[in-house]
């Protein structure tokens, strides 16, 4: 009880130190709802902006759904080719300024190999412009009541300004469904065949969950791994959302993982979401995770009653060394939040922020807050340089 005080109180400073902190980009979010009712069954840091990359694409495709449904587009209709579509950064199908390419194989090239090129075409042919057709996606956010989304472009490349929080994300994802079944079997596709050479899917997690028939991928440097995801199992459909994950292998089996839970009925320890987003296990964020997670597992007791006085003495200590400002206590987090400031260290920096009775100096306010300065800069200062590639 006493470890789970100070962690809260720790993080209760740390947030009062840096609360323009929580306000940045997440880092990693998850999240659940059941398709048939939009219940939340699972969350965590739902509604933290961050950057959706190539799930900005299912945005794309929906517009395009649109006009498909409307008659103003053919799936068989070709599409001009422009100089800047051809531009774009992989990955792509290598589309050539002149050129010309099906809708239909825009939307597949969109779903399978999250290609840009075909993405800035389609949003050419449809808005004109891609800048044009960025404000249509954003028209149609606010439609679907995508509060925290804000789109710059087509594709999803990197752009400080093209941000998104899972939970609007899986609003989309259950939209293209919803409002375009006839449709929808397309985000089920593995591969197509594309002038004569096979273009093989990124979502290989829904070639081997049974049950799972899309969506869409995502990835750049600054965002990590997304997935937005969707699955059967009884006739009951769920959609989930995950951002931010260090790996794609990583992302897969905690999307994996979640559905399962889902479909169970369980909660999915928000812990397994943390670190599927870079926090070591053992470290002192998982550490604090942990502590103040609101599921808790009840075990027997299993350290030596040795150790256990060992551990108050120590304890003991550590709490005469501290003492907490009212500020901290003021601050500190209701059980089972999270911890703001966790979301925001950029990730492989998880640092001691303070190291207690060990210390060769006593703790003070003013080095509590030298030492934590660090952790709390937004992830997006910690990469200068994102990469050009959305996958």
């Amino acid at each position: 009880m006493l470890d789970r005080l100070r962690a809260m109180l720790l993080l209760g400073l740390l947030c009062g130190l840096g609360g323009f902190a929580c306000a940045a980009h997440a880092g990693y979010a998850a999240i659940v709802v059941d398709g048939s009712n939009g219940q939340i069954l699972e969350q965590v840091n739902a509604d933290h902006r961050d950057y959706p990359a190539s799930l900005t694409k299912m945005m794309t495709l929906y517009l395009t759904f649109q006009e498909l449904k409307s008659g103003k587009l053919q799936l068989d209709q070709s599409m001009a080719v422009s100089a800047w579509a051809a531009g774009k950064s992989p990955t792509k199908l290598g589309l050539r300024a002149g050129q010309t390419i099906s809708v239909q194989d825009c939307v597949l090239g969109m779903i399978t190999k999250s290609a840009n090129d075909a993405a800035t075409v389609m949003a050419e042919g449809i808005g004109g412009s891609e800048d044009h057709f960025a404000e249509m996606m954003n028209a149609q956010a606010a439609l679907l009541g995508m509060s925290d989304t804000h789109f710059a472009n087509a594709s999803g490349l990197p752009d400080p300004n093209n941000t998104s929080t899972a939970h609007d994300l899986v609003k989309l994802a259950m939209a293209l469904y919803r409002d375009f079944p006839q449709y929808a079997h397309f985000f089920a596709t593995q591969e197509f065949v594309f002038r004569g050479h096979i273009v093989r899917g990124h979502n290989h997690l829904m070639y081997r969950y049974a049950g799972m028939d899309g969506l869409k991928t995502g990835f750049t440097d600054a965002s990590g791994f997304n997935l937005a995801s969707t699955a059967v199992r009884d006739g009951h459909r769920l959609f989930a959302v995950v951002l931010g994950s260090r790996t794609a292998g990583g992302r897969d089996k905690l999307m994996a993982r979640l559905l399962d839970d889902g479909f169970k009925g369980e909660q999915t320890p928000p812990i397994l979401v943390a670190e599927a987003g870079g926090v070591r296990p053992g470290s002192r964020a998982a550490r604090i995770l942990e502590a103040i997670s609101p599921i808790q597992t009840a075990e027997a007791d299993t350290v030596p009653a040795s150790e256990r006085r060992r551990g108050r003495s120590a304890r003991r200590a550590m709490a005469s060394r501290w003492p907490w400002p009212a500020a901290a206590r003021a601050a500190a987090p209701p059980a089972g939040a999270l911890p703001c400031t966790a979301h925001a260290v950029p990730r492989r920096v998880w640092p001691p922020i303070i190291r207690g009775p060990r210390s060769s100096r006593s703790w003070s306010p003013r080095a509590a807050i030298r030492t934590a300065k660090p952790l709390l800069a937004p992830r997006l200062l910690s990469r200068p340089r994102a990469a050009l590639r959305a996958a």
